[in-house]
């Protein structure tokens, strides 16, 4: 346990039908990112980084990939005999079946969670990205006795383009007035994470009467219904954070990586973000390659032209190849003297000599795992 007695709880599934170009053959959780990384390892390392060395992750469907990831938690110092890194399947009964809401899903691990002597517990999505020590906000919610505590980041909202994604009021003191659901405004808003701290004692008592009574968001609810009878703190995440709720923000938040400023923030010496160990040889440049203010991970091969984009490990680039203003994930061949602007390529995409594709910035091109073009 940390010194802060508290328990990790990840939900993997959450947003899938919003990144459903992503998630087709995955979770939300192992969506690759940065090219290197998956979401995942986000949430995990921020927990592990915070001292929390119990965590359970609840997981719906298409999760093979995401065990594959994590394995048994090694990566994370989590492979441990008592304690760390716990998968909790998903199962149905009676009552409330494969889970439709959070509460559905922390159900699932509701043995697990009373079977832990922690005090609290933090609850967590895993489509932020964002590096968070969350031992303030673990600080300010004892200090000020709170029941619940929601973690927010302020930041503009495009309702268009962020779907199931919830934004937050709050008094002078930082204590929850009101929740709006799926909200249709614009401007600046402050962003719920979907990141809370609860007692854990708290949290039995909410998934038990609210599974008896079919009660399963926790945001209408609990947060929405009772923020006059519980004390729901609110606590704000500073610095760079950023909910992938669209294609559109994912691209947004890939491309924000090629911003030194923000790869300072996101990966620096003191917290690192850790993911798993895959040994590959270093990039090869070809002779004809021409490279700009591009992210290129182990094991690729240029032999084309990359300008402002992200490649993951393994990828072929071509001779006569441009790619630009792309993200090209992991094992993809782009054929000699193609050319890709604003284009997403999934893992074991091949595209073929002289195709030409382009997408917008507001609207970049996917192509699905491992199709052919």
């Amino acid at each position: 346990m940390s010194k802060y007695e508290t328990l990790g709880i990840i939900l993997s599934n959450f947003h899938d039908e919003t990144l459903k170009e992503l998630t087709e053959y995955r979770t939300t959780a192992s969506v690759p990112f940065g090219g290197r990384y998956r979401f995942i390892d986000f949430a995990l390392s921020n927990m592990v980084n915070t001292g929390i060395r119990d965590v359970g992750i609840v997981t719906k469907n298409n999760y093979r990939s995401l065990m594959d990831h994590i394995g048994s938690g090694r990566e994370w110092d989590l492979s441990r005999k008592r304690g760390g890194l716990v998968v909790l399947p998903p199962f149905s009964n009676n009552f409330f079946g494969i889970y439709r809401g959070r509460i559905e899903a922390l159900a699932c691990a509701l043995t697990y969670i009373k079977a832990s002597k922690a005090k609290y517990v933090l609850v967590t999505d895993s489509d932020v990205i964002a590096n968070i020590n969350y031992e303030k906000a673990i600080d300010d919610h004892i200090s000020k006795n709170a029941d619940i505590t929601v973690m927010y980041k302020p930041g503009m909202f495009e309702y268009e383009n962020m779907r199931d994604v919830d934004t937050i009021c709050f008094d002078g003191k930082k204590r929850l007035t009101d929740i709006m659901i799926n909200p249709l405004v614009s401007g600046e808003q402050n962003i719920y994470l979907d990141m809370f701290i609860i007692n854990r004692e708290l949290c039995e008592k909410i998934i038990t009467d609210s599974i008896s009574h079919n009660k399963y968001s926790f945001s209408r609810d609990i947060l929405q219904a009772k923020n006059d009878a519980l004390y729901i703190n609110c606590f704000e995440i500073e610095g760079y954070a950023k909910k992938i709720s669209s294609l559109k923000t994912y691209f947004e938040a890939s491309m924000e990586l090629l911003d030194k400023s923000v790869r300072d923030e996101l990966f620096p010496r003191s917290s690192p973000i850790y993911t798993k160990v895959r040994d590959e040889v270093p990039v090869r440049y070809g002779l004809n390659s021409i490279v700009s203010n591009s992210l290129i991970a182990d094991g690729c091969k240029i032999d084309g032209e990359v300008i402002n984009s992200i490649i993951f490990r393994g990828v072929k680039i071509s001779r006569g190849a441009r790619v630009k203003n792309s993200i090209v994930m992991q094992g993809a061949t782009i054929g000699e003297n193609a050319s890709l602007d604003y284009v997403i390529t999934d893992k074991d995409v091949l595209i073929k000599d002289s195709r030409t594709l382009t997408g917008y910035k507001t609207y970049p091109m996917f192509i699905a795992k491992a199709k052919i073009v």
